[in-house]
């Protein structure tokens, strides 16, 4: 068949709404659009007037499952902005935060949203008849990452205990001590995980792709660092809008990332491991290897084992975390708002998510900008379909529409954080 169409409607697990449309012509890939059709989110529109103690409770409204990567850069952004830094025991009581938050995300999209897509079933519930033992590990796994959320946030979804300087109260050392035995069976859970994926069956698909991520001198990245990637990008934060440009698309209310110059690029799991595989721990990388992936790898597919690795790294690093931790004197270092602009990027678990706010002297936010990681990666995903494509034209139909929307899951897709408003412009003749 020379031409034919590729169309998915609704795209399932995956968070947010959004369809597929391939059209083939003469046996080459036409066109690809991701469509992103969720209506627009309007957030930094909300941020607009408020105080700026109220962007981290407002912005971890944007996603339910990454709402800690929301508060985290809205308060680097405006720590940022009045010149205060946050260290010791809360600088590392944010890293425990964000332990959580990549052990619950990362374990629900391998378990739950992908792993079907490996094994050939419609979902996790059809997965569960012959592999219940996986889901159920998966299932306690998440429970281990919400349970650290629950803890340092005050619930496990839009937590409500952060705030700019640190936290409204910290937990004491018998609190998070009690976590310590569910996260040693976790660090196992995880371990296993990581064996568990790398026996899964994997297409041969690898692009020379440009991967953007955080990178710190002396750890895996959370919440600082420089962005940089694997060709030649080294900036601070504040440098980030004079190197990366959103560009609208008239198929998606999703906004298109682009490296200045250069085009798509590549932020999550996969260009965290790429720019920062000499971070992890000495068991993630040698649980990297018995998988069978390297420091270096280019296959988006294997980005599953590259989830199971960082969580087995969020879970060594919360048990670290609370083996050393003792109570700060306070619950947040003081602040004083002035005019200013403060700028934010942290690592959430599909990659980075980048704040910007001007403030006037009062501490009211003028302007507000926030680059969502999925956004981000829209551009790529679009790309890598139009590499995967033409050496699977043969398959039929259902089957190739399979392996396109599994293409598209290996990014873990988060629709409704990505979803701006689109300008429509009308030409009558």
């Amino acid at each position: 068949m020379k031409n034919r169409v590729v169309k998915v409607d609704y795209l399932a697990r995956v968070e947010g709404e959004s369809a597929l449309h391939v059209r083939i012509r003469d046996r080459k890939v036409a066109d690809v659009k991701l469509k992103v059709f969720e209506p627009p989110r309007l957030f930094e529109a909300f941020l607009r007037g408020r105080r700026f103690h109220e962007a981290p409770d407002i912005t971890a409204r944007i996603c339910g499952i990454c709402p800690v990567a929301y508060q985290m850069s809205s308060c680097h952004a405006m720590e940022d902005a009045f010149g205060v830094t946050v260290g010791g025991p809360l600088r590392e009581l944010r890293r425990l935060l964000y332990c959580g938050e990549w052990i619950e995300s990362h374990v629900l999209h391998v378990y739950l949203l992908h792993a079907p897509d490996f094994l050939g079933y419609e979902d996790a519930i059809q997965m569960a008849r012959k592999h219940g033992s996986a889901v159920l590990r998966g299932l306690k796994l998440k429970k281990v990452g919400n349970d650290i959320v629950t803890l340092l946030g005050g619930r496990e979804i839009h937590p409500i205990n952060v705030r700019v300087g640190g936290f409204y109260r910290v937990p004491t050392k018998k609190e998070l001590r009690a976590l310590i035995e569910p996260l040693k069976w976790a660090r196992d859970a995880a371990l296993e995980t990581v064996e568990w994926t790398g026996g899964l069956k994997f297409p041969d698909f690898e692009q020379d792709y440009e991967f953007v991520a955080l990178r710190h001198p002396d750890e895996y990245p959370f919440n600082e660092g420089r962005v940089v990637s694997n060709k030649g990008l080294d900036i601070a934060i504040r440098e980030f809008e004079n190197y990366i440009a959103e560009q609208q698309v008239a198929h998606s209310t999703a906004l298109h990332a682009v490296v200045r110059g250069r085009g798509n690029y590549h932020v999550g799991p996969l260009a965290r491991y790429n720019l920062n595989y000499d971070k992890l721990t000495p068991s993630a990388k040698a649980a990297a290897r018995k998988a069978g992936i390297g420091p270096v790898c280019r296959n988006p597919f294997q980005s599953i084992i590259v989830r199971a690795v960082e969580t087995l790294y969020a879970c060594e690093e919360a048990l670290r975390i609370i083996e050393s931790y003792e109570m700060p004197d306070q619950p947040a270092v003081p602040i004083e708002p002035r005019a200013g602009i403060g700028y934010g990027c942290t690592e959430a678990p599909r990659g980075i998510l980048y704040h910007r706010y001007r403030l006037d002297p009062t501490g009211q936010i003028l302007d507000a900008r926030i680059v969502p990681p999925t956004a981000q990666n829209q551009a790529t995903i679009e790309s890598d379909l139009r590499q995967f494509i033409p050496k699977r034209l043969n398959l039929p139909q259902d089957k190739l529409t399979w392996q396109c929307e599994q293409a598209i899951r290996n990014y873990d897709p988060c629709i409704s954080c990505s979803c701006h408003f689109l300008k429509l412009h009308i030409e009558r003749e």
